[in-house]
């Protein structure tokens, strides 16, 4: 009888935990047998893995916030290495997280553990440093960017492009008219999406700012609804508190962002995942970001690229507005929607960008491809 396999798998945010959950599927349709044992969240616990602990419940962004929770970061992590030495998995899959995955990988190497990463770090974005590292300490690279392989290739790093898993998790379930009427909106308003993220502090920070544009674009357009798309990562009182200090009328839902987003003619979004799920459906957005004044100088220092929104980097050019930092404010939002709504030519253009971007994605089947390597490497 074969010897069972044994898989660390370790994701750290929302979107990661979701790729991961469905790539542990996509293996165990392949062989049945594969345990699967690390750090994510419910989807992955959900799909079969023995979790050690819910790393998306410390998703943190900025200085302050990795500072607060470096103390339990380093206990996870000494932690999980002792469980690592107990297991002594044949393969650990790394699902994107890099401040933690890459020093994970590096401890992993010092174990002779075969290292699988799955959505690459942004070294494209943040310099091309880590670069160097990762070809020190990943057996295998697999990315869901096209022009991710040619820069790793360039490298001397054994990668390989799958296709963007979005692909195949963007499809609503209701049409437009069954999801307006089910949620008590008119069918004949124009509908605009509000994605505030899926961390606590992107929700605090962001969502008031994303209600005062919703009041301005309505005195200009009565006959405009909102929607705002809820995560069931971020905890229910902080909507309740935001919401309970504004007077816009507005309907919210709680996980069903591609129906909402099909539903919608705009979006406003903050920058991340959301914004290529946006981008799939079709739908004309403003993406909106804002971190605390420290992390802000880290990144206009750090980043490499002109453009933060996904939509934008992987076209290479802008063909959706990014109101960032101190151009996140209610009016500045509101123009750049404006302008979209008011200009056929524009939101026809930019629909067809959107088009271009989706095929730029590759091909449905991106778990399961990564999943046929992952399982040829054991």
């Amino acid at each position: 009888m074969a010897e069972v396999k044994k898989i660390i798998i370790v994701a750290g945010e929302a979107s990661g935990d979701l790729h991961a959950a469905n790539l542990v599927r996509a293996i165990r349709d392949i062989q049945p047998e594969v345990k699967f044992y690390g750090l994510g969240g419910n989807k992955m616990q959900v799909a079969g893995v023995e979790l050690f602990y819910d790393l998306t419940r410390l998703s943190v962004v900025g200085f302050s916030e990795v500072i607060k929770h470096l103390k339990t970061i380093r206990r996870i992590f000494k932690q999980l290495l002792k469980n690592i030495d107990e297991i002594k998995p044949d393969a650990a899959i790394l699902v994107d997280y890099p401040g933690f995955n890459l020093r994970l990988a590096k401890e992993l190497k010092k174990r002779n553990i075969k290292v699988i990463y799955y959505i690459s770090p942004q070294i494209w974005a943040w310099g091309l440093n880590r670069v160097h590292l990762i070809k020190r300490v990943v057996d295998k690279m697999i990315v869901i960017l096209k022009f991710e392989e040619g820069l790793y290739k360039k490298y001397g790093v054994d990668v390989s492009f799958v296709g963007h898993p979005l692909l195949d998790i963007v499809k609503p379930t209701a049409s437009k008219v069954e999801f307006l009427k089910s949620v008590g909106l008119d069918i004949n308003k124009t509908t605009i999406a509000l994605l505030p993220g899926s961390r606590h502090k992107e929700v605090e920070g962001l969502l008031p700012i994303m209600l005062r544009a919703a009041q301005i674009i309505r005195q200009r357009y009565p006959l405009t609804q909102f929607l705002l798309l809820k995560s069931s990562t971020v905890n229910e009182e902080i909507f309740r508190k935001i919401l309970a200090s504004t007077n816009l009328s507005l309907t919210a839902v709680i996980d069903q962002t591609y129906n909402g987003l099909n539903a919608s003619e705009f979006a406003i979004v903050t920058s991340g995942t959301a914004t290529l799920e946006t981008a799939i459906l079709q739908v004309p957005m403003v993406i909106i970001y804002r971190v605390s004044f420290l992390t802000w100088l880290f990144i206009r220092k750090m980043l490499k690229i002109p453009y933060i929104g996904l939509v934008n980097v992987v076209v290479g050019k802008k063909i959706v507005p990014e109101c960032l930092q101190y151009e996140a404010t209610p009016e500045i939002i509101a123009k750049n929607i404006l302008e979209i709504m008011e200009s056929p030519e524009r939101l026809s253009a930019t629909k067809n960008e959107l088009i271009k971007l989706g095929r730029s994605l590759g091909e449905n089947g991106a778990s399961n491809r990564a999943a046929q390597i992952a399982v040829g490497l054991l």
